[in-house]
């Protein structure tokens, strides 16, 4: 027998059965891209929280096909080198394929995809013109986000992951990039697209984003 299934990977399975398809088969190939060895973040227990907080904010905001965005929400870091600028994109073309594999309808499946694809704006100040306006793409990407606004302990936990995989940045060249895209988020009127997101959201996450600024900054000097 193999290894038991963790929690959140059995909640993943419970998720594709109820939104993707009836058949786990690709269910396996996804997560065992996102147990790979540099992943210190973005694995599967970070594709479960994005499921789960998708599911939160769909229960508030009108999401018309919670189906498409479940998937992409599964796929959105199927793809994932630190160092590769086209994550997103590989990613959005690897649901294009198992989706349509899977039978689902062509413009279904392109919105899937032009969400996952969505998500490269998180690290952009440009984000709130470029995301999305729909509110199923607007859910993804602030499910996405959730983690900015955690508890301080664990969204320390989340920073430390980032940096592990970003490891082959030395110490002087991670402070300026990670900055960067901190005060990306800062600088933006709002962090969160949804109504509900904010409410939830908004102040937490921009109180963890000025002391993790405020951090890197200290040590830069």
């Amino acid at each position: 027998m193999g290894a038991p299934m963790s929690e959140h990977a059995v909640e993943l399975r419970a998720a594709w059965l109820r939104h993707v398809a009836p058949d786990t088969t690709l269910l396996d190939r996804l997560l065992a891209r996102h147990r790979e060895r540099h992943r210190r973040y973005h694995g599967v227990d970070h594709v479960a929280w994005v499921i789960r907080h998708v599911d939160e904010l769909a229960g508030d905001e009108a999401v018309a096909d919670l189906g498409a965005v479940a998937a992409a929400a599964f796929y959105h870091d199927a793809v994932y080198e630190p160092a590769n600028p086209a994550n997103e994109r590989a990613s959005a073309r690897l649901a294009r394929r198992d989706l349509t594999g899977l039978g689902w309808a062509a413009e279904r499946v392109e919105r899937v995809a032009t969400m996952i694809e969505a998500t490269a704006t998180h690290t952009d100040p440009a984000a709130e013109i470029a995301a999305p306006t729909d509110i199923d793409g607007a859910v993804l990407l602030d499910a996405d986000l959730a983690v900015l606004a955690a508890d301080p302990a664990a969204y320390r936990e989340y920073s430390a992951g980032i940096r592990a995989e970003y490891g082959h940045l030395d110490d002087a060249e991670w402070r300026a990039g990670r900055a960067s895209v901190v005060r990306g988020f800062i600088d933006r009127q709002w962090i969160y697209t949804t109504g509900s997101g904010r409410r939830r959201w908004e102040h937490r996450a921009r109180a963890n984003l000025a002391a993790e600024l405020a951090e890197l900054t200290e040590r830069a000097g």
